[in-house]
């Protein structure tokens, strides 16, 4: 179903079964795949490629020329993956050829009311975003992720798998998969135990991540100096290498 006084550009291609609501716009060279519902006042431009049974609430901004003042027309791209949420007042915009030229935004994604995603955003699966998130361009986000309201994210940071920031977090700096940070000093607040139970952990994986968060965070080790032990402890505990690879790679620093 399309709304009489939505337009629609010749160049657009529509899947089957979508809703497109009152006074929406979708620009040229973009791809809405089945069973999407863009419910009204919905902006989509191009070139930005729509998975399956994903929803736009009203007033969303997807698939935008970014806000980089570098940018100068060229073009650039947003994919989008199956079965995530847009809530009222969505940013999302396409990527720069600074970078590698497209956002991309998995599977399975709650992104809340005012959320902004900038230029170059790489976005895992089944994370949330909450209320006015900020997250500024080229952040990297895992999977299982969540945002609270109001963090906003540093350009260039890195957000590992199951990492959780408290409400109006700034994140300045990479945060460690599984990691909670809160505050405006983005202070490492332990792991995210109640999460990784809810996703089926085990205590003993648990355990582990908790001993491994220690040698980072408690017991006085410069980055260097953990990163042995980690890459020792991963020998036995597959969850572990996931941190301290991410570590690793920290080009920003984690936050400390």
């Amino acid at each position: 179903m399309i709304h009489s006084s939505s337009v629609i550009a010749e160049s657009a291609k529509i899947g089957k079964n979508v809703q497109i609501g009152p006074f929406c716009y979708i620009g040229e060279n973009v791809e809405i795949g089945d069973n999407c519902v863009l419910t009204s006042h919905v902006v989509v431009k191009g070139d930005t490629k729509i998975g399956r049974n994903n929803v736009f609430f009203q007033f969303c901004s997807i698939g935008e020329d970014c806000q980089d003042k570098k940018y100068a027309g060229e073009t650039t791209y947003l994919e989008i993956g199956d079965d995530n949420v847009f809530r009222e007042s969505c940013t999302i915009h396409r990527g720069t050829t600074q970078d590698q030229s497209i956002t991309k935004i998995g599977n399975r994604n709650l992104l809340m009311v005012n959320t902004h995603l900038a230029h170059d955003c790489m976005v895992g699966d089944d994370n949330i975003f909450a209320n006015n998130c900020t997250v500024a361009g080229h952040v990297h986000v895992g999977n299982q992720v969540i945002l609270g309201g109001m963090t906003a994210v540093h350009q260039f940071c890195h957000i590992g798998s199951h990492a959780f920031t408290g409400g109006g977090a700034i994140v300045l700096k990479d945060v460690p998969p599984y990691v909670m940070v809160s505050g405006i000093k983005h202070i490492p607040q332990g792991i995210n135990s109640e999460g990784l139970r809810r996703r089926g952990f085990t205590s003993d994986s648990i355990m582990a991540i908790k001993r491994a968060y220690k040698v980072i965070y408690r017991n006085g080790n410069t980055t260097d100096q953990a990163l042995p032990l980690l890459n020792e402890m991963a020998e036995t505990h597959a969850e572990v290498k996931i941190l301290a690879d991410f570590v690793a790679s920290s080009k920003r620093g984690i936050v400390r």
